[in-house]
């Protein structure tokens, strides 16, 4: 059992990468928020594209990103930090500098400038807990990666809230914050390679280890994969089943996405310190069982109907969010506490590879279920949320 760390802001800025880098993550995520959930519209409005062809240009982004994760490991594993970070800004800088010049009507421009946002989305998160396991160690490395999607996540909230009341402009208005969310970008790239911070492997966390093999990981990266689906309940399962099947008002929708984000804010860190006196592994395996739960209590609210329906679901929501906080404060942590310093990088490139495979399907999976009923949904993502918990307790390799 862990010794239990405490919160100290200032060294909590330190273990992320530094006042700088700090910032670099607030800017970065300020324009992510003033685009990204808007871009779907933007090819719809803006480019005059039909709704789904730009939800599969998009798809195909995402999915074809994932193809670069291999090169961002082997990257990291020579040694660069800061460059990698700084490198997936960039890579959006380009994306939406050919978002801005795609006249309208051109499905594969768009598709193209999705692709250079969707390599610069899947390589930052490995970049950047690669940047944090080196600067940090033990617990405090987790706190402080749980420090960062809490501000991550304040930054996209901010970002997607201004970018709301910027909407009333138009095609204009889009337009406008494309070219905000390049120079956000290209501002973050800058603070961010200006940290230069390059690791070697022998003075990394891992010290002493740099003769071992990559981890495979397999149990972890396979429940990974169904761990994720809780990061896109509040964002498409719950709308979808609010207003298609408990014909309750969007608002409940915008509410719990709302609530979702805030929670995350205020509570990533003090969780995460709060559960490091228990071992990653049991820890994560807790965040399956409490996503059971929740989902279990998703099937339980919708079988009131209307009415009673959409306000027990969004008590059930806030559930669901503590297991996706104790999820995302566990399982990132836990592949860099695994991985020795040489392989830090690749693993993490793997680990991203799930996440996204993840991120990709699960809006499928949960469209192609919902029509089934609440059983089919919620039933199903109980008993495979559960499996993975399992597999995460028994699996050796990560003890």
């Amino acid at each position: 059992m862990a010794t239990t760390i405490k919160i100290r802001p200032r060294a909590l800025v330190g273990a992320s990468g530094g006042p700088r880098y700090a910032v670099a993550l607030v800017v970065d995520a300020l324009g992510t928020g003033l685009l990204r959930p808007f871009l779907l519209l933007y090819g719809v409005t803006v480019l005059r594209l039909s709704a789904p062809a730009t939800g599969i240009a998009m798809t195909a982004g995402v999915v074809v990103g994932l193809v670069c994760m291999p090169a961002v490991g082997r990257w990291l594993d020579r040694g660069a930090r800061s460059t990698v970070v700084a490198a997936s800004m960039l890579v959006r800088v380009l994306g939406v500098l050919l978002l801005l010049a795609t006249p309208a009507g051109h499905v594969w421009l768009f598709a193209t400038a999705a692709l250079f946002l969707g390599i610069g989305n899947q390589a930052w998160p490995a970049a950047h807990a690669a940047l944090v396991a080196t600067v940090a160690h033990g617990r405090e490395r987790d706190a402080a990666l749980a420090a960062g999607r809490a501000l991550r996540n304040a930054g996209l909230g901010v970002g997607a809230l201004l970018a709301t009341v910027a909407l009333t402009g138009g095609a204009t208005a889009l337009q406008a914050l494309a070219a905000v969310t390049g120079l956000a970008y290209l501002t973050a790239a800058a603070l961010a390679w200006s940290v230069h911070l390059h690791a070697h492997p022998a003075a990394t966390p891992a010290k002493g280890r740099d003769d071992e093999p990559a981890p495979r990981m397999r149990a972890l990266l396979a429940a990974n994969v169904i761990y994720v689906f809780c990061l896109n309940v509040p964002e498409i399962a719950l709308p979808l089943i609010l207003v298609t099947q408990l014909h309750a008002s969007p608002v409940w929708s915008a509410a719990i996405f709302v609530a979702n984000t805030v929670l995350v804010v205020t509570l990533q860190v003090p969780v995460t310190v709060l559960l490091s006196r228990f071992s990653r592994p049991t820890v994560l395996a807790l965040a399956g069982v409490v996503l059971t739960a929740s989902y279990l209590g998703f099937l339980a609210a919708t079988s009131l109907g209307d009415g009673w329906g959409a306000p027990a679901v969004a008590a059930v929501s806030v559930v669901c969010t503590i297991g996706e906080i104790i999820y995302a404060g566990s399982a990132t942590a836990l592949v860099t506490a695994l991985a020795p310093a040489h392989v830090l990088g690749r693993s993490l490139a793997r680990f991203e590879l799930s996440t996204g495979l993840g991120l990709a399907v699960s809006p499928a999976v949960i469209t192609a279920l919902a029509p089934h009923g609440p059983t089919a949904l919620w039933g199903s993502l109980a008993a495979a949320t559960l499996l993975s918990s399992c597999a995460v307790v028994t699996e050796k390799q990560l003890r």
